[in-house]
């Protein structure tokens, strides 16, 4: 089953995420894909760390800024057809990895395409994922138009990709004031 979980900042997310997969296995994978660049985002890191350990859950991080769709091949075969287990796997988080991989590519003309590449990759191994997996994205529309170029390419191409995960997805849920709501369920249908 996939779940993608969204909301924004501080919305409660990630919160929603873990508990999420408390339900859905004894065990799971935590799939990290923040860069702690600097003393904010590492007290960041180890805030979210700490929560996991105290949850009681059994969790493994694994951190992987960049080859997410690689990774997530790899962890399906490792825990889901190599081992015939049930592992559930948390991506925290969708946006940083975009993030990520739109910095690196920035002064490249074709950034957009080749993040919507990946993204469409992903969206690939999730198709073909055997287990439960939890993605974890940020809805980066909903306030101010951004004031740079590269703002703007952030914004649009992280509502593309939103929107793509969402489409594979079997659950989708908004977080909004640390109150989850499905909404994959609730779609219009045309």
């Amino acid at each position: 089953m996939i779940v993608m979980v969204t909301g924004g900042a501080r919305s409660g997310k990630s919160s929603f995420a873990e508990r999420y997969a408390e339900r859905l296995g004894a065990d799971g994978i935590y799939i990290a894909t923040a860069e702690a660049r600097d003393d904010e985002m590492r007290d960041r890191v180890e805030r979210h760390r700490v929560r996991r350990q105290e949850s009681g859950f059994r969790w493994k991080t694994q951190e992987e800024p960049f080859r997410l769709p690689e990774r997530l091949e790899s962890v399906d075969f490792e825990y889901n057809v190599y081992r015939a287990g049930h592992t559930v796997v948390l991506v925290d988080c969708l946006t940083l990895w975009l993030s990520n991989m739109l910095l690196q590519w920035e002064c490249e003309e074709d950034a957009e395409t080749r993040c919507m590449g990946r993204v469409d990759m992903l969206a690939e191994v999730l198709r073909r994922f055997q287990g439960d997996i939890l993605l974890v994205t940020n809805e980066v529309g909903y306030g101010i138009v951004p004031a740079t170029p590269l703002g703007r390419k952030f914004r649009d191409v992280c509502g593309r990709m939103n929107q793509t995960i969402a489409d594979v997805s079997d659950r989708v849920f908004l977080v909004t004031a640390g109150i989850p709501i499905e909404l994959k369920s609730r779609q219009f249908k045309w």
